[in-house]
């Protein structure tokens, strides 16, 4: 069997994280890193590995069947650019840009190369989300009516030490809400608009210390979302499912699906249905607990990267598809700043 090659570009913490998935990939392998840090050459160094200052230099000297991308987001646009120039498929941490005007840049040279471009949106690969899309698709609680979710919790003063981390691109929603952005598309579907209210009334810097999103979907369904990094709380995707084990798992859900014949808890799915599909508040509703298996979502979608590159696969989100979870994120940050309804083309 033929070793898949795989270059990294960006080897800062994420970049680490996707070369322990690499790792655990037979027949995959890492051969080179580009990075400009010291830091980064140690650990070319460490694993017999080729290093270079950046993507051209790698994609110009290195044979490879793909590349990871996880440089800081200003660098998305440029780094892909140059791995389409070689014809490499790519896989590109989320957001695949830092504008919509970069993204549509990368959708038409993406075409152009005929090659294909992944966004590292990896909660689409966990089976607790792909059953809960089945689950609201197929019409398990009926029509979709409303989603009702959140992520709050309080960041370690620490955190905000760094100047540029007061300021509002670096606030909860340009910081985490993209993550919620995508899972809500992945779930129930494209989003038509978006109107928000922020407040930062605790630590009165630039960045908003809570924002509530009102959200409508091209199906009709409505939907709120709550963010903040100033109140402790267990309602985080990630405490939820304990994806991370820098934080604590709770186990509380933190998103709610509500359908005319039933409603889903999510991530940790809990299906609430009245016996009767027309059952209503007079009836007593009951929970049904729906086990799905905890995976490593990067070995999966970088399992996934070598599927497409070997054309047995279609990219389970496409440059097109991440550039519209990064439209209607963006769209929630001018609306939080401008209190104006934003409507999205979808």
């Amino acid at each position: 069997m033929n070793v898949f090659r795989i270059g990294l570009i960006g080897a800062g913490s994420i970049g680490t994280r996707h070369m322990k998935a690499i790792d655990e990939l037979a027949g995959t392998e890492l051969v080179a890193i580009a990075d400009p840090s010291s830091a980064a050459a140690g650990i070319a160094v460490s694993r017999g590995l080729n290093a270079f200052a950046d993507a051209e230099g790698l994609l110009s000297e290195t044979d490879v069947d793909a590349v990871i991308i996880a440089t800081p987001t200003k660098r998305h646009h440029a780094d892909v650019m140059t791995a389409l120039k070689y014809c490499k498929t790519v896989l590109v941490e989320k957001p695949i840009t830092a504008t919509m005007k970069e993204a549509n840049e990368v959708i038409r040279y993406a075409t152009e190369q005929e090659c294909q471009v992944l966004v590292g949106h990896q909660r689409r690969y966990y089976p607790c989300a792909q059953i809960a899309r089945e689950i609201i698709q197929n019409g398990r609680i009926g029509r979709l009516m409303a989603v009702s979710g959140q992520w709050t919790t309080r960041k370690d003063e620490d955190y905000f030490a760094p100047a540029w981390r007061r300021n509002f691109e670096a606030g909860p929603i340009l910081t985490n809400l993209i993550h919620e952005i995508d899972l809500l598309r992945f779930l129930c579907g494209d989003i038509a608009s978006v109107s928000a209210e922020m407040t930062n009334h605790d630590q009165n810097f630039e960045k908003e210390d809570a924002v509530a999103i009102s959200l409508k979907f091209a199906n009709q369904a409505v939907g709120s979302f709550l963010l903040s990094d100033r109140t402790p709380s267990p309602w985080t995707w990630e405490m939820a499912l304990g994806e991370n084990a820098k934080f604590p798992k709770t186990g509380m859900n933190a998103i709610r699906f509500m359908g005319v014949e039933g409603a889903l808890e999510f991530p940790n799915l809990v299906l609430w249905k009245h016996a009767d599909d027309n059952g209503n508040w007079y009836q007593e509703i009951s929970p049904e607990m729906i086990e799905t298996p905890f995976i490593d979502a990067y070995v999966a979608q970088c399992e996934h990267l070598r599927a497409v590159a070997c054309g047995h696969e279609t990219p389970i989100i496409d440059a097109l598809n991440g550039s519209r979870s990064l439209d209607a994120t963006l769209a929630a940050a001018r609306a939080a700043t401008s209190g104006t309804r934003i409507y999205l083309s979808i």
